[in-house]
């Protein structure tokens, strides 16, 4: 296929070349060849060549990407003759390897659950040096790109959206695993124009399965890792495409530990894949793809550094031994089998890509739950040494010591006892303890179409639409009674019933507490025009989406009991959005972008429903988020030198986040919900990514990135009691309180680190090793603060009904001063060495993270539990909290070796 640069009026001299693999001299599949940012070329299929026409007498610098292979660039001049490349040798790149070394980090469901997924999962198809860097060395510490959760970034497989409708997020659980079918991405960053979507601000991935692209062959690899997993073997096969037009691909892998770097976070997760492509002719495929990654972890628990100081970063409250063996309380299991058809058809002026999804499983969160009974926590506030000293009635040391000891004897979950406490609380065999699963039972079906349309070799059009539907069980439901007969489904702290309709006495088995059924529905449609000349290319683009929700309840709770079962009224956002962007290229080295959108987006049905779990009430007054975004861009290409220095300014406006916790407050005690609206937030910021070629060997690298992100409005705080339907007749009150505003503009968002540089150097050996190190340094972090604390109910003495004599501004504030976390310098290192024998191809990767074994805290929340200043400022007065902040600490050295033969 040739592809060309407008010349204007003068004539255009032919530029023509050949692609090798530089091991066997085969060809190379997947080539993409850019001149000036723009993709002019792709070489022929079965020869290698490739050809396209420039402006002559101009000095030229041709970009080679390929899949697997490291990228080239060669500089070039055109005169008034012809020019030929001759055999351009490409080099397989070991350090691919890394996006396997990657995902032990994401799968973490520390990173996943408690601090949202950063994305780098999304960043492993990118050559940007800035977003490798972000993903490979500061994704480690919780480094999120712009500050930007996950949801802002849509991850698509074959076209189609896999982002989850609950939070927005990308589900890599879902292909996890998969390495060697899902390496072949299309990533474009932040408002990049995509031929698949309209995206998201921080950009689209597009995952594509057809097999007709994959290396034909076999490909093994085991790792051993003391991260997540400690093991993982991996086998894939694809036959290439035949010359009846049919390829197919299966793969396969299992990762396993009993433990990963925290203690007691069980690893058990098989992965299945299996792709089938017929070509009909040159313009017909259908593609099959099937996904089936089971996975079952052990979950970990941030803590507080009362805890930390006593037990250390690797510290798990979640497990015990039962019988000799580790037990989780905390076991997360991921099942959601992928099902997807897809038709590709493409002409010369037209590309149509339609297809059909259908995925359904389960997600279980086991958890503990005690009834009239202790707190079966060993990290409970009244078994620690604080609870003492902190006490009202003053301190008491020695009762402190001897907590500390009880605690340094038994820092784990007590297994044996829960089941001894179970057979002597009740004669009856009534439960005081059981574990039970908070389990989302999905089925979404998803169809998909977007067409390309070259109106002329520099003018393109998409466009293409998307719907969604998702109907998702939601329950609890027992998993052991742990020795009892039966549970009693009653609220302990309300004393009603959960399911008034249903038995009282629940099984094995039985859903209980709650279940109620989500509906969801959403229609996007996009659309987007570009033109692309040699010296300038611009685009528009505009997307209209409507998503409704609509909850049913499937119990009736006795404490709101008119407004928990059944349908309730169905929610409804109707949206739209624009983007646009105009890219100047002063030459081949040289251009310049600007981009900016205003984007309008329904909130996360997690945020639309106060509390799904016991009636259908929704947040009030409830409105989309409006996003405004604008970034500028320069990008150098030079021989030796090439980067990105990009500034960026983002607000978002009308979020609403909804909490759950219990509040000691001003307006009275209670397990809450509390909805924070009409919030806004603020991301601001510069980033750099330089990479200088020393030599053929040696290759330097600098990166950098300053942000700041913050809190930028007073937001509305609302709480409703959770057992304010508690009442003698039983008919529910939903007890909601107004707090009113939240004083917290102007503070940091926790959001990962501000502040971010790196250093780093590489060296390739002519015979095929290498190795890298790194040298990175994280500040600007901040622990997530509490927004109940900064309300006017704070200041309230609950006793008297008045405001603290002493709570003045000088002494609130030095009370809430919000905590900043460590800075973290880390010396990251990769290698690897790859041979080619009697046709096998052989590599090996190593790689070693936080090298001098640093300990930091990446992450972190306050505590809400004390909402009043009388208590807050009680709990302080030793320097150790009770209800101090909870941090996440990082792990400390680690290590990720993996070795694979490919034949």
């Amino acid at each position: 296929m040739l592809g060309s640069i407008q010349a204007s009026t003068q004539d255009k001299i032919e530029v023509r070349g050949i692609i090798s693999d530089n091991y066997d001299h085969k060809i190379v599949k997947g080539v993409k060849l850019e001149l000036l940012g723009v993709q002019v070329a792709t070489p022929d299929a079965f020869s290698g060549e490739f050809s396209f026409s420039a402006i002559p007498k101009e000095e030229y610098i041709l970009t080679i990407h390929a899949p697997d292979y490291i990228s080239k660039r060669i500089p070039f001049m055109v005169t008034d003759q012809a020019v030929n490349l001759g055999t351009i040798f490409l080099e397989r790149d070991i350090a691919y390897e890394k996006s396997d070394n990657l995902i032990t980090l994401t799968d973490s469901d520390l990173l996943e659950d408690e601090m949202s997924s950063i994305t780098s999962g999304m960043l492993q198809a990118s050559k940007d040096v800035f977003l490798n860097r972000a993903a490979f060395d500061f994704g480690q510490a919780f480094f999120r790109v712009r500050g930007y959760g996950s949801e802002n970034g849509l991850v698509l497989i074959n076209g189609i959206p896999m982002n989850k409708m609950i939070n927005g997020r990308p589900q890599w659980n879902n292909w996890g695993g998969l390495n060697d079918v899902t390496r072949n991405q299309e990533f474009t960053h932040g408002l990049q124009l995509s031929d698949h979507s309209f995206g998201g601000i921080l950009g689209v991935t597009n995952i594509n399965t057809r097999p007709s692209g994959f290396r034909k062959g076999i490909r093994i690899s085991s790792s051993a890792s003391n991260r997540t997993y400690a093991g993982r073997l991996m086998a894939t096969l694809s036959s290439g495409r035949g010359q009846n037009g049919l390829s197919y691909s299966i793969s396969a892998s299992r990762r396993w530990a009993e433990e990963g770097y925290i203690q007691g976070t069980l690893y058990d997760a098989y992965s299945l894949f299996g792709a089938v492509e017929y070509a009909v002719d040159t313009k017909h495929s259908f593609l099959l793809t099937t996904l089936m990654t089971p996975n079952r972890r052990g979950r970990s628990s941030a803590i507080t550094e009362e805890v930390f100081n006593v037990m250390g970063k690797t510290y798990n409250p979640y497990w015990g031994k039962q019988n000799g063996e580790i037990r989780n309380a905390r076991e997360r299991k991921v099942a959601e089998p992928i099902l997807m058809l897809n038709h590709f058809y493409s002409s010369h002026k037209l590309d149509v890509t339609t297809g059909i999804s259908y995925q359904f499983g389960t997600d279980a969160r086991s958890r503990m739950g005690y009834y009239n009974a202790p707190n079966p926590d060993p990290t409970y506030y009244r078994y620690l040494p604080s609870f003492y000293i902190n006490s009202p009635i003053g301190a008491n040391f020695v009762s402190a010591n001897m907590a500390k000891d009880g605690f340094l004897d038994n820092p784990q979950l007590n297994w044996n006892r829960l089941y001894q406490a179970n057979s002597t609380a009740s004669m009856e065999g009534k439960a005081a303890y059981l574990l039970y699963d908070d389990t989302s039972e999905d089925s979404q079906l998803s169809v998909n179409s977007v067409g390309n349309y070259r109106i002329s070799p520099w003018i393109k059009l998409d466009f293409g639409g998307t719907y969604r539907n998702l109907e998702s069980d939601n329950y609890a439901q027992i998993k052991d009674l742990l020795g009892s007969v039966f549970h009693e489904d009653i609220d302990p702290f309300s004393n009603t019933e959960n399911d008034v309709e249903g038995s009282l006495k629940k099984g094995d088995g039985d859903k209980f507490n709650y279940a109620y059924k989500m509906k969801s529905n959403i229609w996007d449609l996009f659309s987007q025009f570009s033109v692309t000349k040699s010296r300038w290319e611009g685009f528009v683009a505009a997307n209209y989406s409507t998503t409704s929700y609509q909850r049913e309840g499937l119990f009736r709770n006795q404490r709101f009991y008119d407004n928990s079962l059944g349908e309730g009224s169905k929610v409804e956002f109707f949206n739209f959005g624009t983007k646009g962007g105009f890219t100047y290229k002063f030459n081949g080295r040289h251009r310049v972008a600007l981009e900016g959108a205003y984007i309008m987006k329904a909130p996360v049905y997690q945020n639309v429903f106060i509390n799904p779990r016991e009636n259908n009430e929704v947040v009030p007054d409830l409105q989309s988020e409006k996003i405004t975004t604008v970034a500028i861009n320069y990008y150098l290409r030079m021989p030796k030198l090439t980067g990105r220095v990009t500034g960026f300014y983002t607000r978002f406006q009308n979020t609403t986040d909804i909490n759950f916790f219990f509040v000691d407050a001003g307006v009275g005690s209670d397990f809450v919900q509390e909805v924070v609206s009409d919030l806004d937030k603020l991301h601001m910021g510069t980033e750099l990514g330089l990479e200088y070629q020393v030599s053929s060997s040696v290759k330097l690298s600098g990166v950098a990135a300053v942000g700041k992100y913050s809190y930028a409005s007073d937001p509305f705080v609302t709480i409703n009691f959770d057992t304010a339907g508690a009442e003698e007749d039983m008919i529910n009150s939903l007890g909601t309180s107004i707090l009113g505003v939240s004083k917290i503009k102007g503070q940091k968002l926790s959001q990962g680190p501000q502040l971010a540089y790196a250093l780093g150097v590489e060296y390739r050996d002519p015979k095929y090793w290498w190795i890298g190190a790194t040298t990175n340094y994280l500040g600007n972090n901040y622990a997530g603060i509490s927004t109940i604390t900064r309300t006017a109910s704070f200041y309230i003495d609950p006793e008297t009904g008045n405001p603290f004599p002493n709570a003045t501004e000088e002494n609130v504030q030095q009370l809430l001063q919000q905590h900043e976390l460590d800075d973290m310098y880390l010396l990251n290192m990769v290698g690897g060495k790859s041979w080619l024998k009697g046709g096998k191809y052989i590599s090996a990767f190593v790689s070693v993270n936080n090298i001098f074994d640093a300990v930091y805290r990446t992450g972190g929340y306050e505590q809400s539990r004390n909402g009043n200043f009388g208590q807050l400022q009680q709990d302080n007065l030793s320097g150790s909290p009770s209800f101090a902040p909870k941090y996440w600490y990082s792990y400390g050295r680690t290590y990720f070796i993996n070795l694979a033969v490919s034949f």
